[in-house]
C-alpha cells in the first residue's frame, strides 16, 4: 500500500473522503499512458487525431498503437506511429503480433521501426485469426514466432528497443492456471520485457491478488493496470466474455435500463474508472495505461483525479 505506516493506514480508513477525493490531496505524481487503434476511415481518422490533441498535453509517458493479426493493419499501423513521430511531442509504442507472420517478415517491421526512430515495442502474440478470435485455437507458423516470448527476444536481438508485454490478471482464455501465466511472464522478462501491460479490468482485488502472486514469484518489472472507461455495456461485455475480464454485478446494476441514456453512461463510466485508479493509487501504483478507444474525454477527466495536468506542448 502507499501508506508506510499503521498510522497513515488507520488515518484512511477514518478519512471522511472518499478515494476519488483523496486522490485530489495526493501530491505524488503520476504517470499516465494511452493506447490508440489505427483508423479505417476518414471519419475515424478525425476522431483519432482529435482524441491525441486533446491528450497530447497531459505529457504521458507514452502512447501505443495497436497492430491487426497477420498485419491486417500494418501499414495503417505504421502511418498512425509515424505521423505521431512527425506532428506530435508524444513517444509512439508500436504494437506487434507474430500471428499469421513469418519470422522475416515480424524482423522486418522491427527493422522498419527502428529506421523511423521508434524505440519501444509492445511484443504480443495476438489473437487466433478469423471468427475464432481470443480463445480460440491457436497455431503457430512453422516458419514464424510461436508467442510472445519469442517475438521479445526477436526484438531484444535488434537491439536498442523497450518491451512491453501484456498479462491477464484473470487468467488469459487459454491458460490452464494463472501460475501457468506467471511462468510465461517470467519467459517473457528472461526475453528482455521491460514492463507488463495488463488487460483491462473491474476487480479490483483480483487485480492485486495477481500483482502479489507476481511479486511473490520475484518477478519486479513494472505492472501497470490497463484502464478501460467504457459507456457501451452491451459492448463491454462482449469484450469482457472475449478476453475473461469479469463484469461483477454490481457494475450491470449501475447501467441497468440506461440503453437510451448515453450522457448518463458516460457519467457512470468515468466515475467507476476514476475510482479503479484512485484505489489503485492509494495501493501504490503511479502508472496507468488506458485504453481510449480513440476516444478522450472520459480518460482525460480521469486523468484530472488523479492529478495529471496539462504541459505546454511544442512539437
Amino acid at each position: 500500500m502507499a501508506a508506510t505506516s499503521l498510522a497513515e493506514a488507520r488515518a484512511l480508513l477514518l478519512s471522511p473522503l472518499g478515494p476519488v477525493a483523496r486522490a485530489g490531496e495526493n501530491a505524488n505524481p503520476v504517470r499516465v499512458s494511452f493506447e490508440f487503434f489505427p483508423p479505417k476511415t476518414d471519419e475515424a481518422e478525425a476522431n483519432l487525431w482529435k482524441a491525441v490533441r486533446r491528450l497530447e498535453p497531459l505529457n504521458p509517458a507514452f502512447v501505443s498503437v495497436t497492430y491487426g493479426a497477420g498485419g491486417s493493419t500494418r501499414e495503417r499501423t505504421h502511418r498512425t506511429v509515424q505521423r505521431i513521430l512527425s506532428e506530435t511531442t508524444l513517444k509512439p509504442a508500436a504494437h506487434l503480433t507474430c500471428v499469421e507472420a513469418s519470422r522475416e517478415e515480424v524482423d522486418q517491421v522491427i527493422q522498419d521501426y527502428k529506421a523511423i526512430g521508434v524505440d519501444h515495442i509492445v511484443a504480443l502474440r495476438g489473437d487466433p485469426p478469423g471468427a475464432s478470435g481470443i480463445g480460440g485455437a491457436y497455431q503457430p507458423r512453422a516458419d514464424g514466432y510461436a508467442n510472445a516470448t519469442e517475438l521479445a527476444r526477436a526484438i531484444q536481438r535488434a537491439g536498442g528497443f523497450q518491451t512491453s508485454v501484456g498479462v491477464y490478471p484473470e487468467k488469459h482464455p487459454e491458460s490452464p492456471s494463472l501460475d501457468h501465466d506467471i511462468d510465461v511472464l517470467k519467459a517473457k522478462v528472461d526475453a528482455g520485457a521491460t514492463r507488463a501491460l495488463s488487460q483491462f479490468f473491474f476487480d479490483i482485488d483480483a487485480f492485486l491478488r495477481f500483482r502479489d502472486r507476481v511479486r511473490a514469484a520475484g518477478v519486479q518489472i513494472a505492472l501497470i493496470p490497463g484502464i478501460m472507461p467504457v459507456s457501451n455495456f452491451a459492448g463491454l461485455q462482449r469484450m469482457s466474455a472475449s478476453c475473461g475480464a469479469s463484469v461483477p454485478a454490481w457494475l450491470a446494476a449501475h447501467f441497468e435500463g440506461l440503453d437510451d441514456d448515453p450522457e448518463t453512461r458516460k457519467l457512470l463510466a468515468a466515475s467507476v474508472a476514476a475510482e479503479t485508479c484512485a484505489r489503485l493509487q492509494e495501493e501504490g501504483f503511479s502508472d496507468f495505461h488506458f485504453y481510449t478507444l480513440n476516444r478522450a474525454d472520459l480518460v482525460y477527466a480521469i486523468c484530472r483525479v488523479l492529478g495529471v495536468r496539462e504541459h505546454k506542448a511544442t512539437a
